[in-house]
């Protein structure tokens, strides 16, 4: 079967996207990031809301995947976290110095997560040489890796994740990175079982009064601070329909 995974920010992303077909949800904080560890509060609410397996991120900061020994602590407790409130999955990844699977480092996080279902996520398409990670993973024990074939968009990456999909003997090579309803088709003919998407939109601010000339980032924001971002129903639907007419 098929399988589509939504990227969500807070439970109510998780909830639209479960009623507009997604399989699966891998839930974040920090969009601007890339994906944060979600919070105390946003885990235990998707666990009292969702019905469908949610797969929550562990990332300590943004930036790159080679992390410090606190980092390295704060993920083990996180991981320890989730897996003690009964998650079935969770999302992970580190790179060493020289931009190769640590896999000392994802030794230890290994041993912490029980029978959860692990994903390598988006640091594979950092690290320097994929089909050797892959082998790495395969190793580890892997469910999955997410990735966009180490280009800018999945889209761009189809020859190496057709490449992953064929030598893959462990992991399931999971797409994602700007992939929608009007290119999926191209990652299912590849042999891809499982997708991730975003499927995001930026929504405005119920807010009537906007203060002008103040930033809550220091960054600049293309979307200001009266939108933000959120899953778009229609979206997830139409790429599960995509999904569903090929998994006849």
């Amino acid at each position: 079967m098929l399988k589509l995974e939504i990227c969500c920010y807070s439970t109510s992303c998780a909830l639209a996207a479960q009623e507009a077909g997604a399989d699966r949800i891998e839930l974040s904080a920090g969009p601007l990031e890339g994906g944060l560890t979600p919070s105390i509060g946003a885990l235990q609410q998707v666990l009292q809301c969702l019905s469908i397996p949610v797969h929550p991120i562990v990332r300590p900061r943004g930036g790159d995947f080679c992390y410090n020994k606190r980092e390295l602590e704060t993920m083990k407790s996180d991981i320890s976290y989730i897996n003690e409130m009964g998650f079935p999955g969770v999302s992970l990844g580190i790179l060493n110095e020289e931009g190769k699977v640590d896999m000392l480092r994802m030794r230890q996080l290994m041993a912490l997560t029980g029978k959860m279902e692990v994903t390598f996520h988006r640091a594979f398409d950092m690290c320097c040489d994929p089909l050797n990670a892959l082998q790495q993973l395969t190793d580890l024990g892997v469910k999955r890796i997410l990735t966009s074939g180490q280009q800018s968009s999945a889209e761009l990456g189809l020859p190496l994740l057709k490449e992953l999909v064929q030598a893959s003997r462990g992991p399931i090579i999971m797409p994602g990175a700007g992939i929608r309803g009007s290119n999926i088709s191209k990652f299912l003919d590849i042999g891809v079982k499982e997708v991730h998407s975003s499927a995001g939109k930026s929504v405005p601010s119920k807010m009537i009064y906007h203060k002008a000339g103040v930033s809550m980032s220091s960054e600049d924001r293309e979307i200001g601070e009266y939108t933000y971002y959120s899953v778009d129903p229609e979206l997830v639907e139409s790429m599960k329909g995509v999904m569903t007419l090929i998994d006849r």
